[in-house]
């Protein structure tokens, strides 16, 4: 998954996918509508390259306006029967919480009820970066939401997963989104000299539609941020996953850049 998802502020201007040894590419979408590129291999290699090179026009407002619907200004509210079925799964809580201290942790961000729906969903996003200190982790796999509490920091993939799932405790629709952040200046956390690989949240609201929340940078709007995938689990937006015939010790490490020239 490594093809950007176009929508009114994202253009895709060109895009180019090599692989190294050569392969058999196919191409088709999932059912969240993202662009899955497959590779087969017929031979041997001892080393194996992935390049995807796009120009993309982005945008996307640093102070976006949205214009919400009057149902839906003030939580709590109710989707309309059409999204709430279209939304299924976006909406339930995707870990278990036999307890529910994830429940209560939300809970404390919701002043009133009714209480403003954007004021909210900022609020819960605020108080995630606030409380989770963000650090780097290239192992694989992804901390619960949970865990990512009672540890108090994780990766952007981490923080996402947790801001997801609180939103969702409330009731709101929100699905994971994979791709990258691009920045001109040092000060944005997750950042890597022009470009980096970055994961985060959006969630529906009638009206706006899918409103792109990054609670590593407690930004709201999808200024900077180039979405590649979007689904209901962190697991199914992986950039790039598969399986090979070898040895155990075959793999003797992966390196993963950015770069991000203007055009």
């Amino acid at each position: 998954m490594l093809r950007p998802r176009e929508t009114r502020e994202l253009r895709l201007m060109s895009f180019d996918l090599l692989v190294h040894p050569d392969a058999v590419v196919t191409w088709a979408h999932d059912v969240g509508g993202n662009a899955v590129a497959t590779a087969s291999f017929a031979g041997l290699t001892d080393v194996l390259t992935i390049e995807s090179r796009m120009t993309v026009d982005l945008v996307a407002p640093t102070w976006p306006v949205f214009d919400i619907a009057a149902s839906a200004q003030h939580y709590p509210f109710r989707y309309s029967a059409e999204d709430w079925t279209d939304l299924g799964a976006l909406a339930r809580p995707q870990y278990v919480d036999v307890a529910g201290r994830l429940s209560g942790w939300v809970e404390s961000f919701v002043m009133a009820r009714p209480t403003d729906t954007l004021s909210l969903l900022r609020d819960v996003a605020n108080g995630v970066s606030g409380q989770i200190n963000y650090q780097s982790r290239e192992v694989e796999g992804t901390q619960g939401p949970l865990e990512t509490l009672d540890r108090g920091w994780g990766s952007c993939r981490d923080i996402a997963v947790l801001f997801a799932e609180a939103v969702r405790t409330l009731g709101f629709g929100a699905r994971i989104v994979s791709g990258y952040l691009y920045v001109a200046s040092s000060d944005i956390i997750g950042w890597t000299d022009a470009g980096s690989t970055h994961a985060w949240v959006e969630v529906f609201v009638p009206g706006a539609g899918w409103i792109a929340f990054d609670p590593t940078n407690r930004s709201m709007g999808s200024a900077n941020l180039i979405p590649v995938a979007a689904a209901r689990h962190i697991t199914q937006v992986a950039p790039v996953s598969g399986s090979f015939h070898g040895r155990s010790g075959d793999v003797m490490g992966m390196h993963v850049e950015v770069a991000v020239t203007p055009a």
